[in-house]
């Protein structure tokens, strides 16, 4: 039988793929349909009579919010699969998965600058926090097999 903190591990981490394949379809919509800001600018006003820049743009942030949804879908799969059993090998799966992730949103800082670089540094810090806050529940699982 599991312990207490271990489903409290996997139960946290399961919220956490939810909520990130969640943002990952609101940010689909934004991308396709709405008037989503660059830089605190509103698509429509960065882009006006240039319909291949906002495509162009449009298609980024597609292609982002895809990629945020397809992290979901196998952060979940392996949270609900071998993790939930107890598998030492998908904790190290979620840690090293999520540290690329967060990586690479955090070069944001010293390759684009303080100024602009800080855009959307403070929810790849809760992303981490609270995958790190799972992992560390579930920490029995290294010490396993």
């Amino acid at each position: 039988m599991a312990s207490k903190l271990g489903k409290a591990s996997w139960i946290i981490l399961t919220i956490v793929g939810a909520l990130v394949l969640l943002i990952s379809c609101a940010s689909t919509y934004l991308a396709y349909r709405g008037d989503y800001p660059i830089g605190g600018t509103p698509i429509a006003e960065v882009t006006p009579g240039r319909p291949g820049l906002t495509a162009a743009l449009r298609a980024i942030r597609g292609t982002s919010a895809a990629y945020a949804a397809g992290f979901a879908v196998f952060f979940l799969r392996t949270v609900l699969g071998p993790y939930r059993r107890g598998e030492k090998s998908a904790w190290w799966t979620i840690c090293l998965a999520t540290a690329a992730v967060v990586a690479i949103i955090l070069l944001r800082v010293p390759l684009l600058g303080p100024e602009m670089g800080q855009q959307g540094v403070g929810p790849a810090l809760v992303l981490a926090g609270l995958v790190l806050l799972g992992l560390l529940l579930g920490l029995d699982r290294l010490q396993k097999s």
